[in-house]
């Protein structure tokens, strides 16, 4: 007896450290397992509110709901599921319609009827536009240099005649340089008469020219 009680015991040991390992992998694989159950379920959760959320997200946008015959595939094992084949078939094509006989002759036959006449292309109407009546002449800057210095009581120099006349006439743009140049040609063929003040030179207008006198001093004006 005590010879066969060492192996015994031995052996007893051996298994009871088996079993113990054994049992601590077995708690360890059940953790691992209910932790991937765990996220499952919770990825589940979230993807069936997702899925709700967008049912109302379709309805409220007036979107067709997806045909009746649709299935969801059911989720797939470890070797991969059975595939789910597709009952539709393909719908049968009709034939196309026969054109009639009547159609194909009357299809055939030329259209009858009276040629149509060609007009004759009609005449182009004479443009009958009314003649624009001519404009009239402006007057020139001499007559305008003479006028205002006639309508002055008093002398006034080239600045202050080209300044009046360009805001009287702002489209012809009178400028004080050919206004001086006017009236010295006035003061020349005694149109105008000049006076000095200091350094500042005045014009005022002589009597009226005589006829041959005022055509020489509008043929002269560098304005024209």
């Amino acid at each position: 007896m005590p010879e066969t009680a060492g192996p015994v015991t031995e052996l007893a040991s051996q298994y009871v450290s088996q079993v113990t390992k054994d049992l601590e992998e077995n708690v360890r694989e059940q953790e691992r397992v209910t932790a991937d159950i765990a996220a499952l379920q919770e990825r589940l959760a979230a993807l069936q509110h997702d899925h709700g959320i967008l049912l109302n997200m379709q309805q409220a946008l007036g979107i067709a709901a997806p045909a009746a015959g649709a299935v969801v595939p059911a989720p797939r094992g470890k070797s991969g599921g059975a595939r789910r084949t597709d009952t539709k078939k393909p719908a049968p094509k009709k034939p196309a319609a026969k054109k009639s006989a009547a159609g194909k002759a009357a299809a055939g036959k030329p259209a009858t009827g009276k040629p149509a006449t060609k007009k004759a292309p009609a005449e182009p109407a004479q443009s009958s536009q009314p003649t624009q009546p001519s404009q009239p002449t402006q007057p020139t800057l001499v007559e305008l240099v003479r006028r205002y210095l006639a309508e002055q009581n008093e002398p006034r120099s080239a600045a202050e005649v080209a300044e009046a006349l360009g805001r009287t006439y702002p489209e012809r743009a009178v400028q004080t340089k050919v206004v001086r140049t006017t009236l010295e040609n006035l003061v020349a063929r005694n149109g105008a008469h000049r006076s000095k003040q200091g350094s500042s030179v005045f014009y005022t207008v002589a009597a009226e020219p005589a006829p041959e006198t005022a055509e020489k001093a509008e043929g002269a004006d560098p304005a024209e």
